[in-house]
């Protein structure tokens, strides 16, 4: 009975594994069976979709979603411009193939899709049975967007639309493809499609949301401001995400500014804060300053104005964003006249402004300005320089503020040089009893000044030893007596002494010494003496009376000086920065130093003109009558009484002068026309001619020095110059025929057909060069060479050249050459060079001669 039991037991363990192997192989068949993506079957489709829905898809999303946050989370925004619709930065270098893309996410996101597609795609008897593959070309367009490779975007999305026209991620696709176009620039193209969507297609909110929002960017992109209003419109009120409610809202509001709606803009910015915290906080402080902007200063009510800004700068919420507060602060007080107030907030501005670089760029430049009026030049061109570095370079703005920048360095060397020399002659003219009394006044400053650091001094000394000796009962002892380290204080004081003496030493030998390899001995009796005779110096009245120049030849000198440096302020002032008020003040004191006679009469027709400038007709008149009366015969006095009859025939006239000196300059007398220029600027400064005269002898200069001297040349005249044809002719040269000109690289000879043999000489070497003229016409003659021809040319300030034109290779002018050296009837022994044209205009430009030989 108990053999039964056991054979019943093992049958029935035999029969469970039988049903567990069969159940499990039935499994893996089945399984197998389903992963098949040939096979239309019911499990085949419901099993490639789950898997793809739930699985690589799912993954590949939020894959997606990581990539896309943190691009817009690292994103910037430009307040000072429109915002774009969408937060990302598309960057100018391209990605390599191969390597992947920017954001591994959407790598990620990439890599899934493609899973999805290759693994899971059921396209059978040429339809497609799994229906998650329309979403899965939709995640590889958008993660291939992101990625920023446009082309391979746009072909997964047009393979989406051409496959899958009965998607219900159709809309959504279409969208995303004219996206794409605006990235590649094609506005009109994305205009069209999106107009047929929106008009033929239902859509849901957010797809109409999203639909209107991309053709407000193509509108913004084509300037079309009017349109884009409209349709952003359209997109705020349907969006149903608050964050881009409060974008939309806010590109709407600066859209209305730029047309000049301001009420418009200010509802547009309402809305903006009225969202509050369901929108990013910056949208609202972002409105809250636009239409601080928008203000009328003089018919708003500017108490409650400042409260709100007052109220916004102390809320701790509005930390992060107080540069932009502080700023509009600073623009009222500045509108207001307080200009110390407007400075100060100014300043807190710039603190502020952490990575708003062009926040800082304007606060220091309203700062620079602040400190021009003040007369602080050397500060305002400091702050100039700080909003140089806070500027894109190559900017119509950079160029001006740097134009700016280069006309205060020559304000700067000029208001010193007036501040200085005034100072001395006011002591040449003073008595030797006002000089006592000035200068004792100066040096009793001096000991008060010393006595103070004295003091101040000894107290610290009293400091440290009453720490040293209360610190004698704090920390570890020895025999009763605390050690010095022990005490924090008198260890810092120690530390702080010790380096101001002697700065940062090395722990080594001869510490005291920055040089070991001198060792200096000197007594403490010979420092102490040393130290009384400078002392006694500087408290001396005599240290500085004797410096008081006393030869009249110097002192007229320092006048002199002083003069043309008030002159050249009243010109600076006048024509490049229109200060009309300081230019009248300097040349005005330039009057009253009765200066040289060839700097009155160019002053008062200045002063006569800047008057009539600042509407004040009694004081140009009265310039305007003095110019008649003593300068009767002038050629200022013939303007003003016939300004429209000055013949510019005049011989004398500037005009006439400038012809003359360019008819030098094509005669190849550069060093006469460049001399005559020289004369000709200083002679009429502050006339319309100047900038002629300057231009020429740019012109001259690259002649006479070459390439890097004409560039030097150039600048000046833009920089000088800029209103004038002359330097706005020169900024252009600058930019478009200098970068043309700027290579050395010589032409390889068989790629010229036109060549030239160049004897050098020195300049005085005249008759020399007289003989080789006319041996080379002599050999013209005998050989019959009609087609040839010689010059005289300049190639520096030193040297000239006597060449040979019209070779049409280089073995012919090789042939011609040795003719003249070997020919009994020539002999022509001076060494020469055989070079192209297109060479020997390398030469001239660069002056390279010695290089290429």
């Amino acid at each position: 009975m108990i053999k039964n039991l056991v054979l019943q037991l093992q049958n029935r363990s035999t029969l469970k594994k039988t049903v567990y192997i069969s159940v499990t192989l039935s499994v893996l068949g089945i399984l197998l069976f389903s992963c098949s993506t040939k096979k239309n079957s019911f499990i085949n489709r419901n099993f490639h979709s789950v898997t793809t829905k739930y699985n690589v898809l799912f993954n590949g999303n939020v894959a997606f979603e990581e990539g896309r946050e943190a691009l817009m989370n690292s994103f910037i925004d430009n307040y000072w411009e429109v915002l774009p619709v969408e937060r990302m930065e598309v960057q100018d270098e391209l990605a390599i193939p191969g390597q992947g893309g920017r954001n591994p996410s959407f790598k990620k996101a990439e890599e899934k899709a493609v899973k999805a597609i290759q693994k899971h795609s059921m396209d059978i008897k040429g339809r497609q049975r799994n229906p998650q593959m329309d979403e899965a070309y939709l995640l590889l367009g958008k993660a291939r967007y992101f990625d920023q490779r446009f082309i391979p975007a746009l072909e997964a999305l047009n393979y989406t639309l051409a496959q899958y026209p009965d998607s219900d991620k159709i809309n959504q696709t279409r969208i995303w493809r004219e996206k794409t176009h605006l990235r590649l620039e094609n506005e009109e193209f994305a205009i069209a499609n999106l107009k047929e969507l929106i008009r033929f297609e239902k859509l849901d909110d957010q797809e109409y949301a999203d639909a209107n929002a991309v053709l407000g960017q193509a509108y913004i992109n084509l300037k079309h401001k009017d349109s884009a209003v409209q349709v952003m419109k359209r997109a705020a009120s349907s969006t149903e995400i608050h964050e881009e409610e409060g974008r939309y809202n806010y590109i709407i509001g600066q859209l209305f500014n730029e047309l000049g709606h301001k009420d418009s803009a200010n509802m547009a910015f309402d809305k903006v804060i009225a969202l509050n915290r369901k929108s990013p906080r910056i949208y609202m402080i972002n409105a809250h300053v636009e239409k601080a902007r928008n203000f009328d200063l003089e018919n708003g009510n500017k108490e409650e104005f400042l409260e709100m800004l007052n109220d916004l700068a102390e809320d701790r919420e509005n930390r992060p964003f107080l540069g932009r507060i502080y700023r509009q602060l600073a623009e009222y007080h500045l509108a207001q006249d307080s200009l110390v107030l407007a400075e100060s907030y100014f300043n807190q501005s710039v603190r502020k402004a952490k990575t708003d670089k062009q926040l800082k760029a304007l606060d220091y430049e309203n700062i620079a300005a602040l400190r021009f009026d003040e007369a602080q030049y050397k500060d305002a061109g400091m702050y100039y320089d700080s909003t140089l570095l806070n500027l894109k370079k190559n900017t119509r703005k950079f160029r001006r503020i740097e134009k700016k920048r280069a006309n205060l360095e020559d304000v700067i060397a000029y208001e010193d040089v007036a501040k200085q020399n005034d100072s001395i002659l006011k002591l040449v003219n003073f008595s030797e009893e006002e000089r006592t009394t000035y200068f004792q006044e100066y040096i009793d400053v001096l000991k008060a000044e010393e006595a103070a650091q004295l003091e101040a001094e000894e107290q610290k000394q009293n400091f440290a030893a009453n720490e040293f000796a209360s610190s004698r009962d704090i920390g570890p002892k020895t025999g009763g007596d605390e050690f010095y380290f022990y005490n924090q204080t008198t260890v810092a004081y120690g530390k702080n002494e010790f380096r101001k003496r002697w700065g940062d030493r090395a722990l080594e030998d001869n510490w005291r010494l920055f040089d070991k390899n001198t060792v200096v001995k000197t007594t403490k009796a010979e420092d102490n003496a040393t130290a009384d005779a400078g002392t006694k110096d500087i408290y001396s009245v005599a240290f500085y009376t004797d410096k008081i120049p006393t030869e009249e030849k110097v002192i007229d000198s320092i006048g002199k000086e002083r003069n043309f440096a008030y002159y050249q302020l009243g010109l600076i002032y006048k024509e490049k920065f229109k200060e009309y008020e300081l230019a009248a003040n300097r040349l005005e004191q330039l009057l009253e130093n009765n200066p040289e006679e060839k700097l009155i009469l160019p002053s008062k027709y200045n002063l006569y003109k800047i008057y009539v400038l600042l509407e004040q007709p009694s004081k140009a008149d009265q310039y305007k009558n003095d110019i008649l009366s003593n300068h009767g015969d002038s050629r200022y006095a013939q303007i003003l009484r016939n300004p429209q009859d000055v013949l510019a025939t005049d011989e004398n006239s500037p005009e006439s002068l400038y012809a003359n000196t360019y008819k030098k300059f094509v005669n190849q007398e550069f060093e006469q026309a460049l001399v005559a220029s020289d004369k000709y600027i200083l002679q009429f400064t502050g006339e319309e001619i100047v900038p002629k005269f300057e231009m020429l002898k740019a012109i001259i200069i690259a002649r006479l020095d070459g390439y890097v001297a004409y560039k030097e040349a150039l600048n000046y005249v833009a920089l000088n110059y800029p209103n004038d044809e002359e330097g706005k002719r020169a900024q252009e040269i600058i930019a478009t025929s200098l970068p043309k000109l700027n290579s050395k690289v010589m032409v390889k000879d068989d790629k010229s057909t036109n060549f030239k043999v160049i004897y050098t000489f020195e300049k005085n070497e005249t008759e020399a060069m007289e003989a080789l003229e006319k041996t080379i016409a002599q050999a013209f003659e005998d050989k019959g060479y009609n087609s040839l021809s010689i010059s005289q040319d300049v190639y520096n300030r030193s040297q000239r050249f006597i060449v040979i034109h019209g070779f049409n290779s280089k073995a012919a002018a090789y042939t011609f050459e040795y003719m003249l050296e070997t020919g009994e009837k020539y002999l022509v022994e001076k060494e020469n060079v055989i070079m192209s044209s297109e060479n020997y205009q390398i030469v001239q430009i660069h002056k390279n001669l010695d290089e290429v030989k």
